[in-house]
């Protein structure tokens, strides 16, 4: 008797999550819909390590500890990284770092906005720039701020608030500075 009813008791759950997996009929888009109602991301990523690659060579490399994917709004589809981000871009043999606590990227337009102790490095020209809220468009490969920042080169150490440059931090443009600066006369 013990028996048959442990057997009934099974089959009758098994028929129970049969039925619920079956009755079950939400489309992609009902789900996408639902997601975007509730501002849930389409998708989460823990420990994310993705390599870009052009024509069989790597140009950059993102490290996450977690990747939260709302690309499903229509109007303004992005990627929030809420534990940090870190970015290696290569070009040629120069490499660029790009670390910091928090990272917005928009996906429309290649803009992102990275907060909290972000560091630039560019290894070949040992240049690093640090600063609480960086810009940065990808399309153009620019930066841009409006937040205090550091700087620091083999040959000068500039302070400021409000900085542009490319990239590599080559060719900045930095605003209401302070600092040493060394000047050459021609």
């Amino acid at each position: 008797m013990k028996k048959i009813n442990k057997i009934s008791t099974r089959s009758i759950t098994v028929l129970f999550f049969t039925v619920m997996l079956f009755s079950c009929s939400n489309n992609t888009q009902e789900v996408r819909d639902f997601l975007i109602s509730k501002n849930l991301p389409i998708g989460v990523a823990k420990n994310a390590f993705h390599v870009y690659k052009d024509s069989g060579r790597i140009t950059s490399k993102l490290i996450t500890p977690l990747l939260n994917d709302f690309t499903n709004r229509e109007q303004h589809p992005y990627n929030e990284f809420p534990k940090g981000i870190k970015i290696i871009n290569f070009n040629g043999k120069d490499s660029i770092t790009i670390t910091g606590n928090y990272c917005l990227s928009y996906s429309k337009t290649l803009i992102s906005e990275i907060e909290g102790n972000v560091v630039v490095l560019n290894h070949a020209e040992n240049s690093k720039l640090e600063t609480e809220q960086l810009f940065w468009d990808q399309n153009t490969k620019y930066f841009f701020s409006e937040k205090a920042f550091v700087l620091s080169t083999l040959k000068d150490t500039v302070y400021g608030v409000g900085f542009e440059s490319k990239e590599d931090l080559s060719k900045h443009l930095a605003k209401k500075t302070t600092g040493k600066l060394l000047t050459s006369e021609n």
